[in-house]
């Protein structure tokens, strides 16, 4: 992984990682339901983004070398991986 992507998705995760401690203290204060199922629904937005960055620079890096490469055999598995990621998401 580059360490540009690197960089920007433990800045990312560590945004998030502080929305799941607000949402537990929205839960330790007793706050609203909607609100704290709003901010719910923002963590798994931004997972989203972050689950997004890192299948993009997997095609463009993982994916795209095993086709340069001609090996068949690592073509068939990462697009087979690819697949399998998006049967999970489906469900």
């Amino acid at each position: 992984m580059r360490e540009t992507l690197k960089a920007s998705i433990r800045k990312r995760l560590g945004r998030i990682e502080g929305q799941v401690r607000g949402l537990s203290r929205m839960v330790d204060e007793d706050r609203y339901c909607i609100d704290i199922v709003t901010q719910i629904a923002a963590v798994r937005a931004a997972l989203g983004r972050v689950e997004d960055e890192l299948l993009r620079d997997h095609v463009g890096h993982c994916v795209e070398h095993a086709i340069a490469s001609g090996d068949k055999t690592d073509q068939r598995r990462k697009i087979a991986e690819l697949m399998d990621v998006f049967s999970r998401a489906k469900r």
